[in-house]
């Protein structure tokens, strides 16, 4: 569940630590070099943040094992994506903004407005259920809906599947917002090369894309029964 409001203050950098470790903790502890990719940081501050993180009560971290976010340090990570992905969808429905520019000004304002303000605009928006790039926002309990989703890399040949949410890599957002290929969107993958993994789909109007592995498995799916 997530709390009213935080037991205390915490910095922006923490912040985004709490996220790096949920958005990567799927398979379990996240490692520390991971951490340090996601967040561009030297492995060195990471094991430096990541001590503080355990100290606080936020994570439980061993050397050479990796983190897991506690109770509480994954509560103030669900705050921080609900948040994000509210304040993205505010961008782009009211302000204009592209859905490839909505992440990182997201980014510097989920640290500045409060839980209070998270809600109005929540329900100013009409408590919607998905950001622009289609992934689920935390409810306010902390509850997030099933994802069974998968990569379209990971999609065979024939199959039929509708796009459920894409990373939020500027160029790959570019690229398939210019080709309407966007959460909702119901594909059928027409190929799939072993040689090099490109994938060839096609959409209900016929008209054909091919995409190579990066961008393949940024971009998940659901079947079409």
């Amino acid at each position: 569940m997530i709390n009213p409001a935080p037991a205390r203050p915490l910095s922006s950098s923490i912040g985004d630590y709490l996220k790096a470790i949920w958005t990567s903790s799927e398979t379990g502890a996240v490692s520390t070099k991971e951490i340090s990719q996601t967040l561009s940081v030297a492995p060195a501050s990471v094991t430096n943040m990541l001590v503080r993180l355990q100290e606080m009560g936020l994570v439980r971290y061993e050397r050479y094992r990796g983190a897991a976010l506690t109770e509480e340090g994954r509560a103030e990570a669900l705050r921080l994506i609900r948040r994000h992905r509210l304040i993205e969808t505010f961008l782009l429905e009211h302000l204009g903004y592209s859905w490839q520019h909505v992440h990182e000004e997201a980014e510097r304002l989920e640290h500045t407005v409060s839980d209070e303000f998270t809600e109005r605009l929540a329900e100013f928006l009409g408590h919607p259920g998905h950001d622009p790039h289609g992934a689920p926002i935390p409810a306010v309990d902390g509850t997030l809906e099933p994802d069974d989703s998968f990569p379209l890399s990971d999609a065979g040949a024939g199959r039929r599947v509708r796009i459920y949410k894409v990373g939020d890599d500027d160029s790959m957002l570019e690229y398939l917002g210019e080709r309407g290929l966007v959460p909702g969107r119901t594909l059928t993958v027409k190929e799939v090369r072993e040689l090099d993994g490109v994938i060839t789909v096609e959409d209900e109007g016929g008209e054909t894309y091919s995409f190579g592995s990066p961008v393949a498995r940024r971009v998940f799916v659901r079947p079409v029964p």
